[in-house]
């Protein structure tokens, strides 16, 4: 079964290693195949990533669209024992994140680690 996605006018979405941009019309594609895919609504531009969580959203994305995903496997891992040793509650959310990632599942695991944005921008505002 294809991928159905509706572009707006504008918006660009990375299929693979390819950036697409929408022309002036609203356009629906129907996507067969096993290529990484992403809305622009769902990148991090690594010039964004200004907190330890975007960080592991940012190596998770890499992780995704490359064809070498465990290049990023230390770097990922090095930062999440960073971020449990200034906030252990956050494990809840690595435990359920790495379980995708070992797994293959970097789309989803993208997903867990936007939840985990949320939560430190919880823990960041009651500071």
């Amino acid at each position: 079964m294809a991928l159905i996605i509706d572009l707006k006018p504008g918006e660009k979405i990375l299929i693979g290693e390819a950036v697409i941009t929408n022309d002036s019309q609203r356009t629906r594609l129907h996507i067969a195949g096993n290529a990484p895919i992403l809305r622009e609504k769902d990148v991090l531009r690594e010039e964004d990533v200004n907190t330890p969580a975007k960080k592991i959203y940012f190596l998770i994305q890499c992780m995704y669209i490359s064809s070498k995903p465990d290049q990023y496997f230390e770097k990922y891992f090095s930062t999440i024992r960073e971020i449990q040793e200034a906030a252990p509650t956050t494990t809840v959310f690595f435990a359920s994140i790495n379980d995708k990632i070992l797994s293959g599942q970097y789309y989803q695991a993208m997903k867990e680690a936007r939840e985990l944005i949320k939560y430190e921008q919880g823990l960041i505002d009651n500071a």
